[in-house]
């Protein structure tokens, strides 16, 4: 564990802004308190029943979908913070349960994040919901966590823009698949010839009446220390090309919502957050697979 979390360090000290304040980067080498957030967003997806069904109703002169035709999948925005230290047993970070956690908007809006247990905060709104955590492209978040008056934060500065995968939009509306196949999306160039944002994957299997289900594939990290992982090696989410296994489409005749996140990245802020801190923001592209 003292080993990756020096590499994660090095790492976001090359790559970080804040290396030229040498005071504060060395306190935050040094720190012993460790953060990883996540904000991420899905839009509201309109599919139709028939595109469910496999069969092609036709669409209005301007793309839409026609009402009696029409299945809405809500979307949301996560929010979700993982406080603790770097003191854990068997490599693990040591979670804090005692904390209280915010995310702040560069609007200055706050968002309180609920305590649900062993150091994780979180909270989820849906698209429309007014009182919830919204999601706005080159914004700056910040997230805060405070224990015993002290405040701990990191931050996530140019909040990415929606990347569209044409592979998801083909004219029919919706991906024709063969069950148990692999799919390979792929991306658009970087712009500026920059280097890509990380890109995740997620595969939900979409109801008739448009639930989704537990995911059947995702690419995303699920564990702290994961996330500390991925800040010290990106380069698996940064590929032109991103392979979903067949696995992810295991039933014929089914439909299967596709969800491509693009994430940017942040560190920490204050002098008292652990540098490899990972804390990421990002929007989703959502196409739909309907497999034979």
């Amino acid at each position: 564990m003292k080993r990756l979390l020096l590499s994660t360090a090095a790492t976001a000290l090359l790559l970080s802004p804040l290396a030229c304040d040498i005071d504060k980067t060395g306190n935050q080498l040094l720190a012993k308190k460790v953060m990883v957030g996540t904000l991420l967003s899905t839009p509201t997806v309109d599919v139709s029943y028939s595109a469910m069904a496999g069969l092609d109703a036709g669409t209005l002169p301007d793309g839409g979908i026609r009402e009696e035709d029409r299945v809405t999948v809500p979307g949301q925005t996560a929010a979700f913070v993982f406080f603790g230290t770097r003191e854990g047993d068997q490599g693990q970070p040591e979670p804090i349960a005692n904390a209280t956690v915010r995310l702040e908007a560069v609007n200055g809006k706050q968002y309180n994040l609920d305590n649900t247990g062993v150091g994780t905060y979180g909270h989820t709104s849906g698209f429309e919901d007014d009182a919830g955590v919204k999601y706005q492209s080159g914004a700056t978040y910040r997230f805060v966590a405070v224990q015993d008056g002290t405040s701990h934060v990191g931050t996530v500065e140019e909040a990415p823009s929606l990347e569209r995968i044409a592979a998801l939009h083909p004219a029919e509306g919706y991906v024709k698949h063969m069950a148990n196949q692999g799919l390979t999306l792929q991306r658009p160039p970087a712009a500026g010839g920059k280097p890509r944002t990380l890109g995740f994957v997620t595969v939900f299997p979409l109801s008739t009446n448009g639930e989704k289900g537990q995911p059947t594939y995702s690419n995303v990290p699920k564990e702290p220390l994961e996330f500390l992982q991925l800040v010290a090696v990106p380069t698996e989410w940064q590929a032109a090309n991103i392979p979903i296994p067949g696995s992810a489409f295991p039933q014929t005749n089914s439909n299967y919502l596709v969800v491509f996140q693009t994430v940017k990245t942040g560190g920490a802020e204050s002098d008292n957050l652990f540098i490899g801190s990972a804390l990421l923001v990002g929007t989703a592209d959502v196409g739909m697979v309907h497999t034979q």
